[in-house]
């Protein structure tokens, strides 16, 4: 394994993590970064893919899952996130729904070299407006943090958030 793949976040720990901790629904919004992520999560016979029109849609969607006893993932941008706003504070925060939000942080570029409407600056702000803790991942060293969000959203039974930092150089071959 080369030094930039080692430095990359894999599609395939990412699904690792889904599967190490039960997940039965991955609700996503397609978008083109998470193209190999989805190759393989349709490819998986443990996972019920369920894509939505809107990303406030996904996390009722999520809830309802949640309350039939099944283990949804949220798989959305961080745009997304926003225009979710009330459906999260409703469905995530308000019904105690315990699911990762596993957000792709388009716009961040880890020196904070942004312009000031980029999304990236109002991405962790939104997620501490609402209380919602969250972890970062960049590369395959970070991926185990996916598992400390399943277990913090279960003991809280509160949303907890993944951001994806890398979604443009892990998830693209």
């Amino acid at each position: 394994m080369n030094q930039q793949q080692q430095a990359s976040l894999s599609p395939e720990a990412v699904l690792g993590e889904f599967k190490k901790h039960g997940v039965t629904h991955i609700v996503w919004l397609p978008d083109s970064e998470t193209n190999w992520l989805y190759q393989l999560m349709k490819a998986e016979p443990t996972l019920t893919i369920i894509p939505v029109s809107r990303e406030g849609q996904a996390i009722s969607t999520a809830a309802g899952l949640v309350v039939g006893g099944k283990k949804p993932v949220v798989l959305i941008q961080n745009t997304g996130m926003l225009e979710a706003g009330d459906s999260i504070r409703g469905w995530g925060l308000g019904m105690h729904t315990p699911v990762v939000l596993v957000v792709g942080y388009r716009g961040w570029t880890r020196h904070g070299v942004n312009s000031a409407s980029d999304v990236a600056n109002f991405t962790e702000p939104f997620l501490n407006a609402l209380g919602i803790h969250y972890y970062l991942i960049e590369t395959n060293d970070d991926v185990s943090r996916i598992s400390l969000a399943f277990e913090e959203a279960e003991r809280t039974r509160r949303p907890v958030a993944v951001l994806v930092g890398d979604e443009y150089h892990g998830f693209i071959r």
